[in-house]
């Protein structure tokens, strides 16, 4: 929750844990560290508001002018009146023959009807409106392409964003661990997934519900299974057709057997899977852990590569935005070799990557950005993602499955198509909206 890891972090003592995370393996026995407002989760809160709160309004464009513009056509208009009462109708007196000096040629009535003509053509009523019918255009077009636009003045500071942050796990990726590659030594491959579905079928680990939602993918069948074993952080052991399988880590799953694999085997096997996952995940060996799969009298019978998948859109998706001239930088709490891979795939120069980071450092981040003269947007997907998304020009949220969380609830924008690819769908949005304010400015000036 706080780190975007999409694997499994093995924890053992001395090492510190946080509230709100899942456990999967077990019970845990901790030490309370800071409890209540001192807490992990007040922080982010804390955080969250601190960023909402900090942000300066934003002055519309329209406001900005009309003030001035109205002064100045209001002193044109005095002007025109002085000029043509005082002057004007006594160095050109035959104006006074007009119809509009009135049947007496009155030069005050004169000197009226032209200041009033001054104020009417340059009514600036067409300001008023150039703004807002704009915003309403764009807004309802963001809503037809999946976009959830939380006010006008969001489009207006998207338009001018010059860095684009990205989160990894959830945003990049898809952040979702699944079965890329299974390897066998002796038997075909569904056997082995098949033996490792048995024995994680009643297991709740994230890498267990990738076993068994590629098994139930394959609609393969599930063998006689009895009694059920998990070593927190190793493994799980079960009875699959009264013989024992075990399926966790190289080490552990070579110890529960007295029968020992040979270790050529093993690199053979490892070489094989890691091989089969690369060719699969289009040589993505990034967020990768591989799980072994043992069988009682045999020892190490085949192995499993556990991935998370890069998101199909996501190398496009960097390489339009910095086409765009926006530079593009990845904050991830993940682990450094994850991030790095990652940020090679989709074209993220290693001046812009930060791995192991935490919530806060995001922050951190976008503050140093903003402080140098950049506008920052940042896109994320989770909790530990609010305190950016709040503290960021534009905050971009990709809503995953329908579900609203910390990052929905406090960006900007809401990307409801699921989409990366809609990070520059909204900046192209943007940019055009503002080009028609603009023009809409000129148009009302020159009337």
């Amino acid at each position: 929750m706080l780190t975007g890891e999409s694997l499994p972090v093995f924890k053992e003592e001395g090492l510190k844990v946080s509230a709100g995370t899942i456990n999967w393996d077990g019970p845990l026995r901790i030490e309370a560290l800071s409890t209540g407002s001192n807490s992990t989760i007040s922080r982010i809160i804390r955080m969250v508001e601190d960023a909402q709160g900090s942000e300066a309004p934003i002055q519309r464009l329209a406001d900005s002018i009309a003030g001035p513009f109205v002064y100045s056509v209001m002193t044109i208009s005095a002007a025109t009146f002085a000029f043509w009462y005082y002057i004007g109708s006594h160095v050109f007196p035959d104006v006074l023959l007009n119809d509009i000096a009135g049947l007496d040629g009155d030069p005050l009535l004169l000197s009226l009807k032209l200041s009033v003509d001054v104020l009417v053509v340059s009514c600036p009523c067409a300001l008023g409106l150039a703004t807002p019918t704009a915003i309403l255009v764009g807004t309802s077009l963001g809503a037809k392409q999946g976009l959830l636009i939380r006010g006008g003045d969001v489009l207006e500071r998207l338009a001018s964003i010059s860095y684009v942050a990205l989160d990894k796990t959830g945003t990049l990726t898809e952040g979702k661990p699944t079965v890329s590659a299974v390897a066998s030594i002796s038997y075909e491959e569904s056997e082995i997934l098949q033996m490792a579905f048995a024995v994680e079928k009643t297991a709740s680990h994230p890498i267990a519900k990738a076993i068994v939602d590629k098994a139930e993918s394959l609609k393969l069948t599930i063998p006689v299974t009895r009694g059920q074993l998990t070593e927190p952080g190793f493994g799980t052991l079960a009875e699959v057709d009264g013989c024992l399988v075990a399926v966790g880590s190289l080490d552990w799953v070579n110890e529960r057997f007295q029968i020992k694999t040979k270790l050529s085997d093993l690199k053979d096997l490892e070489t094989k899977v890691m091989y089969q996952s690369s060719e699969g995940m289009s040589s993505s060996n990034y967020s990768k852990t591989v799980v072994y799969v043992g069988r009682e009298g045999e020892g190490i019978i085949g192995a499993i590569a556990i991935s998370d998948c890069l998101r199909h859109d996501a190398e496009s998706t960097v390489n339009r935005l910095q086409q765009k001239g926006i530079n593009t930088v990845l904050l991830s709490g993940d682990r450094e070799e994850a991030v790095a891979t990652i940020a090679n795939k989709v074209g993220i120069e290693s001046e812009f990557i930060n791995a192991s980071m935490t919530p806060q450092q995001k922050s951190e981040v976008i503050s140093s950005l903003q402080a140098a003269g950049h506008r920052v947007a940042m896109v994320g997907d989770g909790i530990n993602d609010a305190p950016s998304l709040a503290l960021a020009d534009v905050g971009i949220a990709i809503q995953n499955e329908a579900q609203e969380n910390a990052a929905s609830d406090v960006a900007s924008i809401i990307l409801l198509g699921n989409r990366l690819a809609q990070v520059v769908d909204a900046l192209d949005l943007s940019r055009a909206t503002m080009n028609k304010v603009y023009q809409n400015f000129i148009m009302g000036n020159s009337v």
